[in-house]
């Protein structure tokens, strides 16, 4: 399998003009003060004033109603100018939105996207060079001192915590009605969720299916995150948990039951190449012929638009500096050929699943 088409042909030209490729480059060499400005411009209510204002804001007004000093609003307004997140009626030197402006205040994925490169990503991303360099997520001492971001997930900063959650949670959900519409197509009655975090989706199962028993597979503090979660829900009595270091390659997957599907979601991103290899090599034990492995990720290569692509790309480099040093977003090609090594087939694929732009790839022994 190929990079789809469009895809293809987008990042195989330059297709900029000199000038435009200029102004790029700038844009990248000063990312951080045009991140930070956009990112205070909403935090001070900024553009939600010059949304809501008839005919624009002045500077002066602008400072009046935040509070800020009129050298601390002229900065921001000079500078979200430059970027283009503003524009400025030369009759009364009023400031009113622009469409890019809009987006950053409208669009809930940009804003849950600021927020989690900001409180997650930021200073970790200062060490990206060393944690390219040693595989390690060097980044995340800037937390603590986990091996991966996940043992410390639960004792993160609350904002941080919740910035992360806000994230995670934002990509999965938008998928889970479709998502829960293909699982349960057939006759399945009994999953094993690998990597189940709090539980959100178990919780979606059991209130879909009033038949359906779900384990979650995760690490023991993970699983009393998640018995917190779904406690006094509807169908928590059809939740259970396992407890498992993924990473441990001696730790095998529970067999007490047989699990009619296996669902990774958003989970194969958090490991490396041979890891993946691994843990599906561990899932296809307890597989038989009726068995079904459901994969579900944001292949960076299977979105509609290149902004998608781009979002996704970046995104590895969270993986990198703080979550384990290892994993990224894969592509279809890096996806296939690590399941096959697994001795696992592909079934069939399922694309466009919710906002996030998932895809379902259904495995089978």
């Amino acid at each position: 399998m190929q990079l789809f088409e469009p895809l293809k042909q987008q990042f195989s030209k330059d297709n900029y003009r000199a000038s435009e490729a200029q102004s790029l480059a700038y844009l990248i060499a000063f990312g951080p003060s045009v991140f930070q400005t956009a990112r205070l411009m909403l935090k001070y209510g900024i553009f939600r004033m010059l949304e809501e204002s008839e005919n624009g804001l002045t500077q002066h007004e602008i400072a009046m109603h935040t509070g800020l000093s009129e050298y601390a609003a002229k900065c921001l307004l000079e500078s979200s100018l430059t970027t283009g997140t503003v524009l400025i009626n030369l009759d009364n030197n009023c400031y009113t939105l622009s469409k890019v402006g809009w987006f950053l205040l409208n669009d809930q994925m940009l804003r849950v996207d600021i927020d989690f490169n900001h409180d997650v990503n930021y200073q970790g991303w200062f060490d990206l060079d060393k944690s390219l360099e040693n595989g390690r997520p060097e980044g995340l001492k800037h937390f603590g001192n986990w091996p991966t971001i996940y043992e410390g997930l639960s004792q993160l900063p609350p904002q941080v915590q919740n910035s992360w959650f806000a994230f995670d949670h934002f990509y999965s959900d938008n998928s889970f009605d479709d998502a829960l519409k293909i699982i349960f197509s057939g006759d399945a009655k009994t999953l094993l969720d690998v990597g189940g975090n709090t539980g959100r989706f178990a919780l979606r199962v059991v209130e879909y299916n009033k038949d359906a028993h779900i384990t979650i597979c995760d690490l023991p503090q993970q699983l009393d995150m998640m018995r917190k979660n779904i406690a006094g829900h509807d169908g928590a009595e059809r939740i259970s948990g396992y407890g498992m270091n993924l990473l441990d390659h001696e730790q095998q997957f529970p067999t007490k039951r047989h699990y009619d599907i296996i669902w990774m979601s958003q989970f194969l991103d958090c490991f490396s190449e041979l890891q993946i290899v691994d843990i599906l090599e561990r899932a296809a034990k307890i597989m038989d012929k009726d068995s079904r492995l459901f994969i579900m990720e944001t292949l960076w290569d299977r979105q509609k638009y290149p902004t998608a692509a781009f979002a996704l790309t970046q995104t590895s480099l969270y993986f990198t500096a703080l979550a384990n040093g290892n994993s990224k977003m894969y592509n279809t090609d890096d996806m296939t050929r690590l399941i096959r090594q697994a001795n696992l087939q592909i079934e069939t694929i399922h694309d466009n699943i919710g906002r996030g732009g998932h895809s379902i790839i259904v495995c089978k022994k």
